[in-house]
Protein backbone atom coordinates (compact mmCIF):
# COMPACT_ATOMS: atom_id res chain seq x y z
CA UNK A 1 0.00 0.00 0.00
CA UNK A 2 2.80 2.33 0.80
CA UNK A 3 4.37 1.49 -2.53
CA UNK A 4 1.11 2.39 -4.21
CA UNK A 5 1.06 5.76 -2.54
CA UNK A 6 4.65 6.33 -3.55
CA UNK A 7 3.87 5.40 -7.16
CA UNK A 8 0.77 7.61 -7.12
CA UNK A 9 2.75 10.47 -5.56
CA UNK A 10 5.60 10.01 -8.05
CA UNK A 11 3.03 9.85 -10.87
CA UNK A 12 1.33 13.02 -9.67
CA UNK A 13 4.68 14.78 -9.30
CA UNK A 14 5.67 13.52 -12.75
CA UNK A 15 2.42 14.83 -14.32
CA UNK A 16 2.76 18.09 -12.40
CA UNK A 17 6.30 18.50 -13.72
CA UNK A 18 5.11 17.66 -17.27
CA UNK A 19 2.28 20.18 -16.90
CA UNK A 20 4.70 22.78 -15.58
CA UNK A 21 7.14 22.12 -18.44
CA UNK A 22 4.28 22.41 -20.96
CA UNK A 23 3.17 25.66 -19.32
CA UNK A 24 6.75 27.04 -19.39
CA UNK A 25 7.07 26.00 -23.05
CA UNK A 26 3.84 27.88 -23.94
CA UNK A 27 5.06 30.97 -22.06
CA UNK A 28 8.39 30.82 -23.93
CA UNK A 29 6.53 30.59 -27.25
CA UNK A 30 4.39 33.59 -26.33
CA UNK A 31 7.47 35.59 -25.28
CA UNK A 32 9.20 34.66 -28.55
CA UNK A 33 6.11 35.75 -30.53
CA UNK A 34 5.97 38.99 -28.57
CA UNK A 35 9.66 39.59 -29.30
CA UNK A 36 9.05 39.02 -33.02
CA UNK A 37 6.04 41.34 -32.96
CA UNK A 38 7.93 44.05 -31.08
CA UNK A 39 10.92 43.75 -33.41
CA UNK A 40 8.63 44.03 -36.43
CA UNK A 41 6.86 47.05 -34.92
CA UNK A 42 10.19 48.67 -34.11
CA UNK A 43 11.35 48.19 -37.71
CA UNK A 44 8.06 49.69 -38.94
CA UNK A 45 8.48 52.68 -36.64
CA UNK A 46 12.04 53.24 -37.89
CA UNK A 47 10.82 53.00 -41.48
CA UNK A 48 7.94 55.40 -40.79
CA UNK A 49 10.34 57.82 -39.14
CA UNK A 50 12.60 57.74 -42.18
CA UNK A 51 9.67 58.29 -44.52
CA UNK A 52 8.36 61.15 -42.39
CA UNK A 53 11.79 62.81 -42.35
CA UNK A 54 11.96 62.56 -46.12
CA UNK A 55 8.37 63.79 -46.46
CA UNK A 56 9.16 66.68 -44.13
CA UNK A 57 12.11 67.66 -46.31
CA UNK A 58 9.98 67.28 -49.45
CA UNK A 59 7.15 69.24 -47.84
CA UNK A 60 9.59 71.98 -46.89
CA UNK A 61 10.56 72.20 -50.56
CA UNK A 62 6.89 72.22 -51.57
CA UNK A 63 6.09 74.95 -49.04
CA UNK A 64 8.98 77.03 -50.33
CA UNK A 65 8.33 76.14 -53.97
CA UNK A 66 6.63 79.44 -54.71
CA UNK A 67 9.66 81.40 -53.48
CA UNK A 68 11.97 79.14 -55.47
CA UNK A 69 9.79 79.52 -58.58
CA UNK A 70 9.67 83.30 -58.23
CA UNK A 71 13.43 83.46 -57.79
CA UNK A 72 13.96 81.38 -60.94
CA UNK A 73 11.40 83.48 -62.82
CA UNK A 74 13.14 86.72 -61.84
CA UNK A 75 16.29 85.43 -63.49
CA UNK A 76 14.38 84.40 -66.63
CA UNK A 77 12.78 87.79 -67.29
CA UNK A 78 15.97 89.57 -68.51
CA UNK A 79 16.91 86.51 -70.56
CA UNK A 80 13.52 86.38 -72.27
CA UNK A 81 13.62 90.13 -72.94
CA UNK A 82 17.09 89.89 -74.46
CA UNK A 83 16.14 87.17 -76.92
CA UNK A 84 12.61 88.51 -77.49
CA UNK A 85 10.62 85.48 -76.36
CA UNK A 86 7.13 85.59 -74.88
CA UNK A 87 5.81 83.10 -72.33
CA UNK A 88 3.24 80.48 -73.30
CA UNK A 89 -0.34 81.62 -73.20
CA UNK A 90 -1.60 78.96 -70.77
CA UNK A 91 -2.96 78.77 -67.23
CA UNK A 92 0.27 77.25 -65.85
CA UNK A 93 2.45 78.87 -63.22
CA UNK A 94 4.34 81.85 -64.71
CA UNK A 95 7.67 80.01 -64.36
CA UNK A 96 6.44 77.07 -66.42
CA UNK A 97 4.86 79.43 -68.96
CA UNK A 98 8.18 81.27 -69.31
CA UNK A 99 10.22 78.07 -69.61
CA UNK A 100 7.65 76.63 -72.00
CA UNK A 101 7.89 79.77 -74.16
CA UNK A 102 11.68 79.52 -74.30
CA UNK A 103 11.68 75.82 -75.13
CA UNK A 104 8.84 76.19 -77.66
CA UNK A 105 10.74 78.98 -79.43
CA UNK A 106 13.91 76.88 -79.50
CA UNK A 107 11.96 73.92 -80.91
CA UNK A 108 10.49 76.14 -83.66
CA UNK A 109 13.60 78.17 -84.32
CA UNK A 110 17.05 76.76 -83.45
CA UNK A 111 18.43 80.28 -84.09
CA UNK A 112 17.16 81.07 -80.56
CA UNK A 113 20.31 79.38 -79.26
CA UNK A 114 22.45 81.74 -81.33
CA UNK A 115 20.46 84.76 -80.09
CA UNK A 116 21.00 83.65 -76.52
CA UNK A 117 24.72 83.04 -77.14
CA UNK A 118 25.10 86.58 -78.47
CA UNK A 119 23.14 88.04 -75.57
CA UNK A 120 25.34 86.21 -73.06
CA UNK A 121 28.45 87.43 -74.84
CA UNK A 122 27.35 91.05 -75.23
CA UNK A 123 25.20 91.71 -72.16
CA UNK A 124 26.64 91.06 -68.71
CA UNK A 125 23.14 91.25 -67.16
CA UNK A 126 21.99 88.33 -69.30
CA UNK A 127 25.15 86.38 -68.48
CA UNK A 128 24.63 87.03 -64.76
CA UNK A 129 20.96 86.01 -65.00
CA UNK A 130 21.93 82.79 -66.79
CA UNK A 131 24.51 81.99 -64.11
CA UNK A 132 22.07 82.73 -61.28
CA UNK A 133 19.29 80.72 -62.89
CA UNK A 134 21.51 77.72 -63.54
CA UNK A 135 23.01 77.75 -60.04
CA UNK A 136 19.64 78.04 -58.32
CA UNK A 137 17.94 75.48 -60.54
CA UNK A 138 20.85 73.05 -59.99
CA UNK A 139 20.63 73.58 -56.22
CA UNK A 140 16.87 72.99 -56.32
CA UNK A 141 17.27 69.76 -58.31
CA UNK A 142 20.10 68.59 -56.07
CA UNK A 143 17.98 69.22 -52.98
CA UNK A 144 15.06 67.30 -54.47
CA UNK A 145 17.32 64.41 -55.42
CA UNK A 146 18.83 64.10 -51.95
CA UNK A 147 15.59 64.47 -49.96
CA UNK A 148 13.12 62.51 -52.02
CA UNK A 149 13.03 58.78 -51.29
CA UNK A 150 11.69 57.49 -54.60
CA UNK A 151 13.07 60.16 -56.94
CA UNK A 152 9.80 60.60 -58.82
CA UNK A 153 9.52 64.35 -58.24
CA UNK A 154 13.17 65.08 -59.00
CA UNK A 155 13.00 62.96 -62.17
CA UNK A 156 9.91 64.87 -63.26
CA UNK A 157 11.71 68.19 -62.82
CA UNK A 158 14.96 66.97 -64.39
CA UNK A 159 13.24 65.49 -67.45
CA UNK A 160 10.77 68.36 -67.71
CA UNK A 161 11.10 72.02 -68.61
CA UNK A 162 13.51 72.78 -65.79
CA UNK A 163 16.04 70.19 -66.94
CA UNK A 164 15.56 71.07 -70.60
CA UNK A 165 16.12 74.76 -69.88
CA UNK A 166 19.30 73.98 -67.95
CA UNK A 167 20.62 72.05 -70.94
CA UNK A 168 19.65 74.86 -73.34
CA UNK A 169 21.27 77.56 -71.18
CA UNK A 170 24.40 75.45 -70.62
CA UNK A 171 24.81 75.03 -74.39
CA UNK A 172 24.40 78.75 -75.01
CA UNK A 173 26.80 79.63 -72.21
CA UNK A 174 29.38 77.14 -73.46
CA UNK A 175 29.14 78.52 -77.01
CA UNK A 176 29.50 82.09 -75.69
CA UNK A 177 32.60 81.25 -73.66
CA UNK A 178 34.17 79.32 -76.55
CA UNK A 179 33.99 82.45 -78.69
CA UNK A 180 35.99 84.37 -76.08
CA UNK A 181 38.90 81.92 -76.18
Amino acid sequence: MQNTFIFIAIGLIFFAILGLLFYIHRINDRVANMNKTLEHQYNLIVKMQSILKNKYATNAVAENAEMIYQDLLQNLIPIMAAIDIMPRNTSEHPLWRALGGIMDEYAKNPFALEKLRRSIKLDSEVARSIDNYMRRADNFLHHLTTTEPDGLLSTTFTDGLLGQSLTFFAQAKQLATQDNL
